[in-house]
């Protein structure tokens, strides 16, 4: 039991209560009882504190209706480690690049858009310019795949209302490990994206490539998708590493 009184209090009563709730759901999902019997708050206590954090997406509830740890967290987790994931982009996305021959692009989920936070781009020729800064639809694309695939399911299935990809597509790209999209996002352009992962293994971010369909063509996973993913590895490797 994660009892107030075998632990400091930060003298703010309130925040060591909703502490005690956050630290007990890290073992796994709880019932309202359990959480209860885990914390040593009285039942009202523990119920107003999780109801409170779930509206703020700090706790979630699973398909059972028990209490877990919210996406808040994650995200927060994330930002945290945006810098290094930042620092190690720009050597990554230009191998990337000169690789395939297209411009690379990483993208991080802003609430109902898709961030371009990095970016190299092909120095000639027919490409997909996306600048960095530049918000797109999480409704299309190969990115905007990646960055709902993994979603919670009430997250997932509130992203596909009006998007061009269905939800047997992002199967597909679970079990894939990586998207493509034909045409999806702007006519004629064609991309491949695969997931970069935090240190909680959840997908915070998608490394790119875009270009013109006549040259990536129709199947461009096909052509692409290793050097996708050794991209993919080496900014979740640059994440992780202690």
């Amino acid at each position: 039991m994660l009892n107030m009184s075998t632990q400091t209090g930060s003298g703010v009563g309130v925040i060591d209560k909703a502490s005690l709730v956050l630290s007990a759901l890290e073992a796994g999902p709880a019932s309202l009882a359990e959480l209860v019997t885990l914390t040593g708050l009285a039942r009202p206590t523990a119920h107003r504190l999780a109801v409170a954090l779930e509206y703020h997406r700090f706790v979630g509830r699973d398909l059972q209706g028990r209490f877990v740890l919210g996406p808040r967290l994650a995200e927060l987790s994330s930002a945290a480690g945006e810098d290094r994931l930042l620092a190690a982009a720009g050597p990554v996305l230009n191998q990337l690049r000169d690789r395939t021959g297209e411009s690379s692009q990483l993208f991080r989920r802003q609430g109902d858009l898709r961030l371009c936070v990095a970016a190299a781009e092909r120095p000639v020729g027919l490409r997909d310019s996306v600048p960095v800064g530049a918000t797109l639809s999480m409704r299309a694309g190969s990115a905007a795949q990646v960055l709902l695939a993994w979603e919670e399911p009430d997250r997932l299935h509130s992203g596909l209302r009006g998007a061009r990809f269905t939800a047997t597509m992002l199967s597909g790209v679970r079990r894939r490990g990586w998207a493509q999209s034909i045409a999806e996002r702007e006519r004629g352009v064609a991309s491949v994206s695969a997931p970069v992962r935090g240190p909680s293994n959840r997908v915070v971010a998608a490394v790119s490539i875009s270009g013109p369909v006549e040259r990536l063509t129709r199947q461009p996973g096909r052509l692409h998708a290793q050097s996708i993913l050794e991209a993919a590895k080496a900014l979740t490797e640059a994440l992780n590493r202690a």
